[in-house]
């Protein structure tokens, strides 16, 4: 199954521009499922056909799905209450009525994690079209899975032997039962589905839309984004202008801001797959509407984004990490090595990466950023590689 994530800044348009991305491939055929995270159903209002927590027809091969925070939570609180009741009871803590529950900040988007996970697993649709979040929300949601399992993976390591003998003791002290076995049981499981989720997002059929309108702070925007994404190992396939006006509006009193958009679209051109989309002169509604849009297909190849580790031990006697980071400024960059890891800070972005098992025995020489790309140096460790000393 192919999976299109689809993002941009606030009011962009890309909501309008996944819906006709999905209309587009479900007219050819395509079996096509279109997700949402929004509160209101902006999805719906585009397609004309209301949308909501359970999966509903839109069109032909498309159907259309916006699931529901609220019932998400209160599920999973319902679930930890019975899985915590002991403790609780024993602390004379009251439990939460179901009515009184009400989503925590960020539950729109575990509720989409969860369903692109499913939505994966069941493959009852060949082409999975999601509505991100704007731009910022959509990069620390893409980020989310990788980094919850690192926390996990170091608050609970699997390792747990430790803990079930100490158990009884821990228990005695306490005064109280110690939960540790169903804790670990709710990690693993927490383990397994962000690992699923992770797998959806780097699979090298899911691509990155971004989607845009060709002005000064699109501009800003699609910089930012291209330099988050490229952190995460991701590059848009496609950047979707939209809202461009004709150049024939160029002789009217709308000559500066097509004259401006031009600007824009020339150096967008430069970097990326660009498409046009042109302005309808009002909020496309419908089916009929979206079909007059110019919606990207989907690609064949999907771009794919190589951290390439290219060996130069003969000539200068180190390796060098290839990381592609488009846009990236010198002095916003920041890197640590902390054990088997490297934490990477470009920007207003961290990610913490596992190094390569040959890096794993060097120690960093040094790092340079030449044409958008970091090249980190590593020299062999005389007591870790063979054959140094």
């Amino acid at each position: 199954m192919r999976t299109i994530l689809i993002t941009g800044p606030g009011g962009s348009g890309r909501t309008t521009v996944a819906a006709a991305t999905a209309l587009a491939a479900a007219g050819e055929g395509t079996r096509t499922l279109v997700l949402s995270a929004d509160r209101t159903d902006t999805l719906g209002a585009v397609l004309g056909t209301p949308t909501g927590p359970a999966p509903v027809q839109a069109a032909a091969n498309l159907t259309a799905w916006r699931p529901d925070a609220t019932a998400g939570f209160r599920d999973d609180l319902a679930a930890f209450q019975d899985r915590a009741s002991s403790v609780l009871d024993l602390l004379g803590a009251s439990r939460l009525d179901p009515e009184e529950v009400t989503p925590l900040p960020g539950a729109e988007e575990l509720t989409l994690l969860r369903a692109l996970r499913d939505a994966a697993l069941a493959e009852v649709h060949d082409l999975l079209v999601v509505d991100l979040p704007p731009t910022p929300q959509a990069l620390a949601l893409l980020a989310l899975p990788e980094e919850l399992r690192r926390y996990l993976r170091r608050l609970l390591p699997p390792e747990r032997q430790a803990a079930r003998a100490l158990r009884p003791v821990l228990g005695r002290l306490a005064g109280v039962p110690m939960p540790a076995e169903w804790l670990y049981e709710t990690a693993a499981r927490w383990d397994v589905e962000l690992a699923a989720v992770e797998a959806v997002v780097a699979d090298r059929n899911t691509v990155v839309r971004l989607v845009a309108e060709p002005s000064p702070a699109g501009a800003d925007a699609v910089a930012t984004a291209g330099l988050g994404l490229a952190l995460r190992g991701l590059r848009p396939d496609v950047l979707v202008a939209n809202r461009v006006l004709p150049e024939a509006a160029g002789d009217s009193w709308l000559a500066g801001p097509v004259a401006q958009q031009r600007k824009v679209l020339a150096e967008w051109q430069e970097s990326y797959d660009v498409r046009e989309v042109a302005h309808l002169g009002r909020d496309p509604r419908g089916a009929d509407d979206l079909a007059g849009l110019v919606a990207p297909g989907v690609n064949v190849e999907p771009p794919t984004v190589e951290w390439p580790v290219t060996d130069h031990l003969a000539e200068d006697g180190v390796l060098i990490w290839h990381i592609p980071l488009p846009g990236a400024i010198r002095d916003e960059l920041d890197l640590i090595r902390r054990g088997d890891e490297l934490v990477v800070n470009a920007g207003r972005f961290r990610r913490i990466v596992p190094l390569p098992s040959a890096l794993r025995r060097c120690t960093v020489d040094g790092a340079a950023l030449r044409e958008g790309e970091l090249r980190i140096r590593f020299a062999p460790d005389p007591d870790l590689w063979p054959g140094t000393r």
